[in-house]
């Protein structure tokens, strides 16, 4: 992350104060400001669909009034006594006074309670083969197909007084209303004993009642009903049609509340009519919606900007105001590299921090002559004493040469362990003058430490016993040279030495699969304490074990560790470092590395 930063941010100061500027004022400033303007967005939307949704309720409300009114109309007409005598005993009048005095009371209805309303239709049935309605010529109506019509006779049939029917087949209507359904309102007449002598049926045309909405409603949105399985039922605009993912996100809605459709570009407002399951639908464009607000975003927008371009301005105007002395004292300061630090910057320009940033740097450029001169002389002391190291090397290289030539002699004369003691005391001397390799691989130093115990089991006459644990996998681990010959060193010479009956040193090599290698050098001696004892009289101290911490601590740091742990019975060395796996690189199925033989 901080690399891919990298790329992007700014390497000069100037214009890393410019970008400090824009992140951290001008960027939450715009942050600010979208937010603030999606806010108004929001409360504009809301409050258009408040409006919009009281108007919805309206419909709503004048829908439920239709009704209501078409219920007590029903009670009206059960209640009239004159509507009743007919309606059971239509033999007593003449057919002409019955259907006049039934069409009298269509109209005090229509007049009393739907003011006149062209779009209500009363149907009344006797049981005696009469039927009377409003606003049909007479010789069109069929008294049997009326009575056959199914609501009719489920009304005589079941208990239910009352039943409403949203979507009614306009049979008998079609000369008076182009709707294809109607809203009907199915009631049974009774008597007081519950015997049947009459039905109603009065039917509201809604398509031309929702069709009015389009002349009342303010502005120029469209209104739908569809049923709750979104079936359309009416439309305020003959030629407009609800889409059919708005029906789908609309009936998968609560009851009421309002859609912001991106496809459409449209605010979509509903309500429900809960008596019914219909929906009253009405789809607001964003284009009508924002009309509102577009000259002011206008506006707003040509005074961003203006700000933005002064911000910008002044805030590099600030920035090069800052880096304009940074940049003569960096080409002063090059000037001082290419003329070998003699060159001091001048001081009487400058004020304040700067004036104080290049007494500073004369300062450091003096510190920095007086430190050439001691690294030029440390340098030469160095090489002094490199050149003693490397002549003190010359004896080491002649002794291994003469190990040579022993173990040749050793040979001729068939003296086969002096040779093979040759072989690896020059080994192990050959590894020490090794100065440019710390690490090896492990199995080079269990190959080291085999030839050092060959050398002690010759001289103490195999009165110990060695055993390797250790696994294959872990051939190619690096270790620092000679770590382990010390350990069995001291195992031998402090531990096993001391006993009469001699003993067993085990080295054991755990890390496989592990983040940590872990050398353990444990033996059956004599243990620490007598260890002690039994050197106290020694002049010289012991540089083994604490030689080996020294090397972990510059090797490894923190992640070396050297143990001593007393046992009931001897002693164990634990040393502890990374698990560092450095297999060769394989050619032919041979590995392809490099000899490291250099024989004197």
């Amino acid at each position: 992350m901080k690399k891919w930063l990298g790329k992007f941010w700014p390497q000069k100061l100037k214009y890393r104060l410019f970008m400090a500027f824009v992140l951290l004022i001008l960027l939450p400033f715009c942050v600010l400001t979208v937010y603030n303007y999606g806010k108004i967005e929001t409360i504009i939307q809301d409050e258009v669909s408040q409006q919009s949704h009281a108007q919805l309720e309206n419909l709503n409300r004048s829908l439920q009034d239709q009704m209501s009114i078409a219920f007590r109309s029903v009670l009206f007409l059960e209640q009239d006594s004159a509507v009743r005598a007919t309606l059971k005993n239509p033999e007593q009048f003449h057919k002409l006074d019955n259907i006049s005095l039934m069409e009298e009371k269509f109209r005090g209805l229509n007049t009393s309670f739907f003011l006149l309303h062209p779009t209500v239709y009363f149907t009344v049935l006797d049981l005696k083969g009469n039927v009377y309605t409003s606003n049909l010529p007479k010789e069109t109506l069929n008294y049997e197909t009326i009575l056959a019509n199914p609501r009719f006779q489920e009304s005589l049939k079941g208990e239910v007084k009352y039943t409403w029917v949203p979507r009614d087949v306009n049979h008998v209507f079609r000369d008076t209303s182009a709707s294809p359904y109607l809203l009907s309102l199915y009631a049974v007449m009774r008597e007081p004993d519950n015997r049947p002598y009459g039905l109603v049926r009065i039917s509201i045309d809604y398509t031309y009642w929702f069709q009015s909405v389009r002349y009342s409603s303010s502005g120029n949105q469209p209104y739908f009903i569809i049923t709750g399985k979104g079936e359309p039922v009416a439309q305020s605009v003959a030629s407009s049609a609800l889409p059919d993912p708005i029906v789908q996100k609309v009936t998968a809605k609560p009851e009421k509340g309002y859609i912001l459709d991106e496809p459409s570009q449209a605010l979509i407002n509903f309500s429900y009519i809960e008596s019914l399951d219909w929906y009253i639908v009405t789809i607001i464009p964003f284009d009508l919606l924002f009309n509102k607000i577009q000259a002011l975003k206008h506006n707003y927008y040509i005074t961003y900007s203006l700000f933005m371009a002064a911000f910008i301005l002044i805030a590099l105007m600030i920035s090069f105001t800052v880096t304009r002395p940074l940049s003569h004292i960096q080409m002063k300061m090059r000037e001082a590299v290419r003329h070998d630090l003699k060159i001091r910057l001048p001081e009487d320009p400058y004020k304040g921090e700067i004036l104080e940033l290049s007494r500073t740097f004369n300062t450091m450029l003096s510190d920095m002559g007086e430190l050439i001169q001691r690294l030029k002389v440390e340098q030469r002391e160095k090489d002094a004493v490199q050149f003693q190291m490397l002549l003190a090397q010359m004896n080491p290289h002649f002794l291994l040469n003469t190990l040579n030539t022993m173990k040749w002699i050793a040979l001729r004369k068939e003296q086969a362990d002096i040779a093979e003691i040759c072989m690896s005391l020059g080994k192990l001397l050959e590894t020490s003058l090794n100065a440019d390799m710390e690490l090896i691989y492990l199995k080079d130093e269990m190959d080291l430490i085999r030839a050092y115990i060959y050398i002690q089991r010759t001289r103490y006459k195999d009165r110990f016993e060695v055993h390797y644990e250790y696994d294959e996998r872990d051939e190619y681990v690096l270790v620092p040279k000679l770590s382990l010959q010390p350990l069995v060193e001291n195992a031998i010479q402090h531990g096993i030495a001391g006993r009469p009956q001699g003993g067993v040193i085990r080295i054991r090599i755990k890390g496989a699969g592990h983040e940590a290698l872990v050398l353990e050098v444990e033996d059956n001696g004599l243990g620490v304490e007598k260890a002690k004892q039994l050197r106290k009289n020694r002049t010289r101290p012991g540089i083994g074990l604490e030689n080996i911490r020294q090397r972990l601590r510059l090797l490894f740091k923190d992640k070396g560790a050297l143990e001593i742990i007393p046992r009931a019975e001897g002693t164990l060395v634990r040393i502890t470092l990374p698990y560092l796996l450095a297999v060769p690189y394989e050619k032919g199925g041979d590995p392809d590395v490099e000899s490291d033989d250099r024989r004197g």
